[in-house]
């Protein structure tokens, strides 16, 4: 287990450049007593990295910004123990992280874009950074003695006929179709990672991510959350694939990022992978419902067909997680608003009020009236005091719920794009 004042380095792809300079996109690269962490500016790297930092470790990032922002690790560059490199793992690992192989203690390998339109857009670099890349990151492990973890994805089990999807199943994968550069790569990282461990050449764990969400999420992504959101938020048609009746499971990223500290430290042979997820299911018309009742306008919303091997159902056996690391979610995922502490005014950065609306319909579109009151959100005004990744004024004193946080967050990034538009 990594010490205070050790190194942790993570590392994230960038886009692919046939240069001598190489770093990977889906994580950061941290390290604790040299933790190695790959795409630490992501979604889910910039949390690790934050919470790695606040344990004491020191960390090192490794990302290409591919689908990243800077801006996720704005609040960390000043931090001492916190390094970041940019570079794609694809290519050749950097000398400044070749250089750091004997602080490295751990390696968090979150590298490869996540949502498809993202890892569609270069299928070959998503392969690329899944199987190449992965084969960087182990051979560093092997040459420093660090613990490795792969970040795989619920993705390997296709769209399954086995529900909820224990680690023992082996999936149903289209192997030649257009998500199958990220299902098949994740595949192949897995194996290789095991591979790895069964020849003695590292210590490894594997993680299996479901659905997760939370703060630092890209706005427009591709991912059904911040999709559904943006879109509710900025007026346009809200664009559900499908009859909506598909499920997904959501977790929130302050829970994933304890999952997955919580793997890497487990004293296990890590001959197997480990689901980690929430196991609470929704549909997709369900999670739309609760963004809903949050958003004060009216929303349009329009059907299209599923894309081609889009899973019909999504819920994480977490069994394992429990039985091995102690582990389950603690945040619920809820359809409430933002609850007020006692005494305190109903107010907040929004007005979020619940919106009066018909029962689900299967025509095409259908459309949900304005709650009483309206209110125009280029009103908004940007709060001061960031909580938890929220933004609040100071004279709010509520903490809201998981999905309220989130959506306050994405409405004043979106009211800002509005305001600039206009």
């Amino acid at each position: 287990m990594a010490q205070p004042n050790s190194r942790r380095i993570c590392r994230k792809p960038a886009r692919r450049k046939r240069s001598s300079q190489g770093d990977d996109d889906h994580e950061d690269c941290r390290s604790s007593a040299a933790h190695a962490r790959r795409r630490g500016a992501g979604f889910i790297g910039s949390h690790l990295c934050a919470e790695l930092l606040a344990r004491g470790h020191r960390v090192l990032c490794l990302d290409n910004l591919q689908t990243a922002r800077p801006s996720n690790l704005r609040l960390l560059e000043g931090h001492p123990n916190f390094a970041f490199i940019e570079g794609d793992i694809v290519n050749p690992l950097p000398a400044a992280v070749i250089e750091r192989t004997n602080e490295i203690g751990r390696i968090y390998n979150l590298a490869c874009a996540a949502s498809p339109p993202q890892y569609q857009a270069d299928p070959e670099h998503t392969m690329l950074t899944c199987v190449v890349g992965t084969d960087h990151l182990l051979r560093l492990a092997e040459a420093s003695g660090a613990r490795f973890l792969l970040t795989s994805t619920s993705e390997v089990y296709g769209d399954p006929e086995v529900h909820p999807q224990r680690e023992d199943y082996r999936g149903w994968v289209n192997c030649t179709g257009p998500r199958a550069c990220y299902d098949e790569g994740k595949r192949a990282a897995e194996a290789m990672a095991f591979d790895f461990a069964r020849m003695g050449r590292a210590q490894v764990r594997v993680a299996r991510i479901f659905n997760t969400f939370g703060p630092h999420m890209h706005p427009d992504d591709g991912r059904v959350v911040s999709n559904l959101i943006c879109q509710a938020l900025s007026g346009r048609d809200v664009t559900i694939y499908g009859d909506g009746t598909q499920t997904r499971s959501f977790c929130y990223v302050s829970d994933m990022v304890e999952g997955l500290i919580a793997l890497m430290e487990c004293d296990i042979d890590g001959l197997e992978p480990i689901n980690l997820g929430n196991p609470e299911e929704r549909t997709v018309s369900e999670l739309l419902e609760a963004i809903v009742d949050l958003v004060d306008r009216p929303v349009t919303v329009t059907h299209l067909p599923l894309p081609v091997d889009d899973p019909r159902r999504r819920r994480p056996d977490i069994s394992r997680a429990k039985a091995q690391l102690g582990w389950t979610p603690r945040t619920p995922f809820t359809k409430a608003s933002p609850s007020p502490a006692p005494g305190s005014p109903r107010r907040s950065a929004l007005r979020l009020r619940k919106t009066s609306r018909p029962s689900r319909s299967p025509p095409s579109k259908r459309h949900l009236p304005p709650s009483p009151g309206g209110g125009d959100k280029r009103d908004i005004q940007r709060p001061a005091t960031p909580v938890c990744g929220a933004f609040l004024r100071k004279d709010q004193p509520f903490a809201p719920r998981p999905l309220g946080r989130y959506l306050q967050q994405v409405s004043i990034g979106a009211a800002t794009w509005l305001r600039a538009l206009r």
